[in-house]
């Protein structure tokens, strides 16, 4: 199948088959960017973790060079805002410090998934929608008594090339989709170990204590 062949199915599909070239074009982009992005942001979450597992002080040389290498990571932030707890912060605190971050922090993991899960929803939709029109053009040569059928027939096969682009861009889309999702979840759930174990580390003082001082003073 040439060029041409190609150009002639696209527009008697309506142009929907030019449509499912920038809906593939659009999956692609944010499959691409998006697993390069989580990718490197779980494995500067897991060097973080690892930080924290071998109790590194925050403010020590190689804690320092780990949170520069990763400061664009949600991680690194939360790393940042632990470090600007004033010793002998009350707990509660300190955990109401880290849950905002986190907070902040969460929306902005799944930006752009928006985009793929439009394209899985309208690819397979366009594909019949472009397969529906390829049928109206088959269908316009029953006048034709000694060729009307295997034009028909082959309009027809031609036809359903829409229906069959927009499920295969769906299905692409839909496994990077979850893949996608499942990464997230991976992250959050680092995000909030990373909550826990900086609140374990972080030298903050006892509520009750606390209390007490300010009843003496």
């Amino acid at each position: 199948m040439n060029i041409s062949k190609l150009i002639a199915l696209a527009n008697d599909s309506g142009g929907t088959l030019y449509l499912m070239c920038l809906l593939l074009l659009v999956a692609l982009t944010v499959i691409i960017e998006r697993s390069r992005y989580v990718l490197s942001m779980q494995q500067g979450g897991e060097a973080l973790m690892n930080l924290l597992r071998d109790h590194v002080a925050l403010h020590s040389e190689p804690a320092r060079a780990l949170l520069v290498k990763f400061a664009n990571l949600p991680h690194a932030r939360m790393f940042h805002a632990a470090t600007l707890e004033p010793a002998g912060a009350p707990r509660e605190a300190a955990s109401g410090h880290l849950e905002e971050v986190l907070m902040h922090e969460v929306p902005l993991l799944d930006r752009s998934l928006w985009m793929l899960d439009t394209v899985i929803t309208l690819a397979p939709l366009l594909g019949l929608f472009g397969t529906i029109i390829g049928m109206f053009n088959a269908f316009s040569v029953l006048g034709d008594a000694q060729n009307g059928a295997s034009q028909i027939t082959g309009g027809i096969a031609e036809a359903l090339i829409a229906t069959a682009s927009g499920l295969l861009i769906a299905m692409i889309g839909l496994i990077f989709f979850n893949w996608l999702n499942t990464r997230i979840r991976v992250i959050v759930h680092q995000l909030e170990t990373i909550k826990i174990m900086l609140l374990n580390r972080a030298p903050v003082a006892d509520e009750h204590a606390v209390a007490a001082r300010l009843r003496t003073a």
